[in-house]
């Protein structure tokens, strides 16, 4: 398998040829963090810490969309979500809210589990469960959700 540095590289390389301005300026932005991220831990980054730093920079096309957007300005919250497109593609599946939800509910009827103190357990279980394919806000959204309807 290769390292996720080269795969990027090879992105830009044909984002260059293919001349798609946004992708490639969305993939050197990446390419920068992994180097960054390569210089400061010392070593070439692996696949989890791959995922974290892309996790991130959708993290900041998130924030970065929703701030135009009350600011009004569409045009720029468009780019942000085009740019967010492309690096979603280098994350795993993701499981739906509906599996996700379920698992939750199982969980929190095996174990008795009740109120805000259960949020770490519950994040915990279903992290472990299902690893990269569910995001740790989606888990807690729902978690918290759910242990509002039991009380």
């Amino acid at each position: 398998m290769t390292s996720p540095q080269k795969r990027v590289e090879h992105e830009v390389r044909r984002a260059l040829k293919a001349q798609d301005k946004l992708e490639l300026s969305t993939l050197r932005l990446l390419l920068n963090a992994i180097n960054n991220e390569r210089i400061r831990g010392g070593r070439e980054v692996d696949e989890s810490n791959f995922l974290t730093l892309v996790r991130k920079a959708l993290k900041q096309r998130q924030d970065s969309i929703e701030q135009y957007r009350q600011g009004g300005r569409e045009d720029l919250a468009d780019r942000e979500e085009q740019e967010a497109m492309i690096l979603k593609r280098y994350l795993p599946p993701q499981v739906a809210d509906d599996e996700i939800a379920d698992a939750i509910h199982e969980l929190v009827e095996r174990e008795s589990l009740s109120g805000p103190q259960a949020i770490g357990p519950i994040m915990k279980a279903t992290l472990a469960r299902f690893g990269d394919a569910a995001d740790g806000a989606t888990i807690n959204r729902l978690a918290r959700e759910i242990l509002n309807e039991e009380s």
